[in-house]
């Protein structure tokens, strides 16, 4: 056997041995199973206190776990491994909701309520979603009849019966 050869295979055998260990298949204390099962419900509770939200801390520790387990050479701390890894994760996500903040602070405006919601603004929004929308654009956004039907895909004869059935169960709720 070449020696490039013997090496590649002495490579592969470390490689199959860590895996396995990793795995659980052999008892090992620094099996992937063992170091999940001591390790995980302390790096949650890190996870959720530096982000504030579980569901995110669960997130952070599976992905902290998923570096752990791809990782190539045996670490020695598993513990400082991945309480390093969920820091920077949550780093990671502060990080990422800030840019989320910012850009969508520079896209969207404030959505800004009718200042005539009252009892007649509740009725709308109990109509079906058709005679909502019908009502909404020609009343409140003042649109046409024409202009109407092309923002909602119909003809204009639609949006007159639209209109004229919401104003009439309006009237019938008011009443």
């Amino acid at each position: 056997m070449s020696s490039s050869l013997k090496a590649a295979s002495e490579e592969l055998d470390d490689v199959s041995r860590r895996l396995r260990s990793r795995s659980g298949s052999e008892p090992d204390a620094d099996s992937l199973e063992n170091v999940y099962r001591r390790w995980r419900p302390g790096l949650v509770r890190l996870a959720h206190l530096l982000t504030g939200s579980a569901s995110v801390a669960e997130d952070i520790v599976h992905d902290a776990f998923i570096g752990y387990a791809r990782a190539k050479d045996p670490v020695a701390d598993p513990g400082a491994y991945l309480r390093r890894s969920v820091v920077n994760l949550s780093t990671n996500v502060h990080r990422r909701s800030a840019r989320e903040r910012r850009h969508l602070a520079t896209v969207t405006e404030a959505i800004v309520e009718p200042g005539e919601i009252d009892e007649t603004w509740q009725l709308v929004r109990g109509l079906p979603p058709r005679q909502r929308a019908v009502l909404v654009l020609r009343f409140y956004l003042d649109l046409s009849e024409a202009e109407t039907a092309r923002v909602l895909g119909c003809r204009p004869g639609t949006v007159k019966s639209s209109t004229a059935r919401a104003l009439a169960k309006l009237k019938e709720k008011m009443s």
